[in-house]
């Protein structure tokens, strides 16, 4: 199983809705809070072609983009895919 990293602010509804959709799903994930660590939040931002918002959600090393894409994965049935393959 791939390890999945959910960087998320304090503030964010989008975040805790993603942080539900993964716990809902059984999938274990770590949680980075960038509310206090704009270094990491733009370097983060640079690195995956300027996408600023939270959350940003790393499925392995690939990332998936924010709470709408990875909605999106699971309804399609490509999460499971994704988690259990790291393709």
């Amino acid at each position: 199983m791939q390890p999945i990293k959910v960087y998320v602010t304090s503030y964010c509804p989008y975040c805790t809705q993603a942080k539900r959709l993964l716990t809902s799903k059984n999938l274990p994930f770590e949680a980075i809070d960038l509310s206090n660590d704009q270094e990491l939040r733009k370097k983060l931002s640079d690195e995956n072609n300027g996408y600023r918002t939270v959350p940003m959600i790393f499925i392995g090393e690939k990332f998936v983009g924010g709470y709408q894409e990875l909605h999106q994965l699971s309804t399609s049935g490509e999460l499971d895919k994704l988690v259990a393959s790291g393709a």
